[in-house]
Order: structure tokens, then sequence, then C-alpha cells
């Protein structure tokens, strides 16, 4: 069996255009089956994904809408016609590198305790703004047995089943909860030295820079209300952060200064103090400020989610595109 005959990809995307086509095409002769799951694409999506050979889902959008959903529907697609032994999920906006599936599947079969292999995701135009070299970062993770991974991995089928694949609820960092699940069955993560995925963020505005920081705090929040108890304790250090660093300080430092002295205003140093401090670690002054900010809206996010809980609400998915 040659590389990629045991190997179907799940693509899950919406309008994403130019950046579907170049997706499927760097999945073309690298996987057995190409499964695209739309949701509610304006622009042709599905059409250009069945052109291209993709067995192409379309999402029922009278029920809400989240990624985790997407792939689930995905993986059922791909069972009606049999199973392959590992999944590639990709997200539309992303291409594979060549090398990929040549590195990642041979790791899989060489350890069966192996759930999940993911490598380096790369920004493709980090020079095109600020917000893109930041993202280009956050994907840089050190190789070695991991605890979560991102959107683009390639999973054995097998562990993917015996978790039940995605939670449908989680609208935003579905990846790292199916990993809690998955590491609690026993199985093991591991994250390659190999160029895996080329992503397409996009961002040119403050704004969606902010948008996909209160994603994550949601996240955070939501992540945590499943899995925070000890030992696993899912994203609640991230939580904390998010709640101390951008809501309690700032609220607390308004508070006294209303109550006590204008002068309580100078509580807000500790946060230009702790940017300096995280730039004289990392050696990225911009990388350190947007971290020290990003509480902010990752605190909003948090609160969100609260709000969502509290009323019963059905979450509806954040993005920033």
């Amino acid at each position: 069996m040659s590389a990629g005959d045991d190997v179907a990809a799940i693509v899950i995307g919406r309008n994403e255009g130019a950046r579907l086509i170049a997706c499927l095409d760097s999945l073309a002769g690298r996987v057995a089956r190409i499964v695209y799951v739309d949701s509610g694409s304006s622009d042709g999506s599905a059409e250009a994904a069945a052109v291209r050979g993709a067995e192409v889902v379309a999402l029922d959008l009278s029920r809400p809408f989240t990624a985790a959903r997407a792939r689930n529907e995905g993986a059922a697609r791909l069972g009606q016609g049999g199973m392959p032994p590992f999944i590639q999920f990709l997200d539309g906006d992303c291409t594979l590198a060549p090398g990929w599936i040549d590195a990642a599947r041979p790791a899989l079969i060489a350890d069966p305790g192996l759930a999940l292999v993911c490598g380096r995701r790369r920004e493709r135009h980090p020079e095109a703004s600020l917000w893109n070299r930041l993202i280009d970062r956050e994907w840089d993770r050190p190789p070695g047995e991991t605890r979560a991974c991102g959107g683009d991995f390639l999973i054995r089928s097998e562990a993917f089943a015996q978790v039940g694949g995605f939670d449908p609820r989680v609208i935003a960092g579905e990846e790292p909860e199916m990993c809690v699940r998955l590491r609690r069955a026993g199985w093991r993560l591991m994250r390659l030295d190999a160029e895996m995925t080329g992503h397409d963020a996009a961002m040119t505005r403050f704004s969606q820079w902010w948008r996909r920081a209160r994603r994550a705090g949601y996240a955070y929040a939501l992540g945590a209300s499943l899995h925070g108890a000890p030992p696993e304790r899912h994203y609640v250090p991230q939580l904390r952060r998010a709640i101390l660093w951008g809501a309690v300080l700032p609220l607390l430092a308004l508070a006294l200064a209303l109550v006590v002295s204008p002068w309580a205003l100078l509580l807000l140093a500790v946060y230009p103090a702790q940017a300096a401090r995280l730039a004289a670690r990392d050696g990225d002054a911009a990388h350190a400020a947007f971290t020290v900010l990003a509480k902010i809206p990752e605190a909003l996010g948090a609160a969100g989610f609260a709000l969502d809980r509290a009323r019963g609400r059905t979450p509806e998915i954040i993005e920033y595109k």
C-alpha cells in the first residue's frame, strides 16, 4: 500500500474562494478520498470542490453551525464508503505541505499508542500584516509529545471513533477539547518536526485580531467548564490569567480611583511593566504587547460564555474573517 492510499481528508470551509481551491489542489494525489463540508458558501465553493473530485457535504444550517459539527459530518460521510485507517483534517484556508503525509503516516504506523500527529503550521503571508505575524508565531510550537493540536492533524480513525469525534457543542477550542478525551482514553499525541500546512489568516485589521482573541477567551471558559477539574485543569490557567489581567486589575484600578484617589490609576502601570518583562524574555516587543492586551478581549469572551450559560442560550460561532 502506497503512502496516502489508507488516508482520507476532511476539509471544512465557507466562502474560502481561491484558498479552498489551493487547499484541495494540495491534497490531490496525496490522499485516497477528499470530503469537503460546506457551511453555506455563496461563492461557488461547493461546486468548485465537486469539480476537483471532492465528495461534498452541505451542512444543514437550520441547526447551529460549529466547526466541530462540520468535521463530524465529514467523518460520517467517510464512513459511508468504508472508514480509512487515517483521517487528515484540514481547514479550507490551509494548504497541505508536500511531504506531510509521507512524514505523518509512518509515525502513526510505527507507534500504535499515538492517536494523532501534527506538525508545523505556518502563516503563508506573515509579512502582510502585524496580525499575520503574530499568528505565525502562535503556530510555532516545539516538536515532541503534546497535549493538544490545532485544526490540522492526521488522526487514527480508531481513536477518533473511540472518543466520539468532536463535541458539536464546542464552538471554539474544539480540537484541544477532543485531545483531552483522547489522552483520558489512554492515547498519546505527537507534534512532529515536519512542515504540515500553510495557513492564510488574511488578517489586516485590529478588529479581526480582537474578535479572534475574544473567541479564545470564550474557548477558555467553555473548556474549563467541561474539563477544568483536577488533574486536567483544561484551560484553567489561561482563563485565570484572562480574568485577572483583563477584568480584575483594570476594574480594581478604576474603582479605587473613583472611591479612594485618582492616583490608584497608577496600578495600570503593571501592564506596560508586564509587556516589558515578556519582551525582555522573548525578544519580541510587539508580541509581548499584544499578549498583554489580548487579556481584555479574552476576558470579554469568557464573560460572553458565562452570560450564554446563565441564559441557557445556544452559543453562536465567533468568526474573525
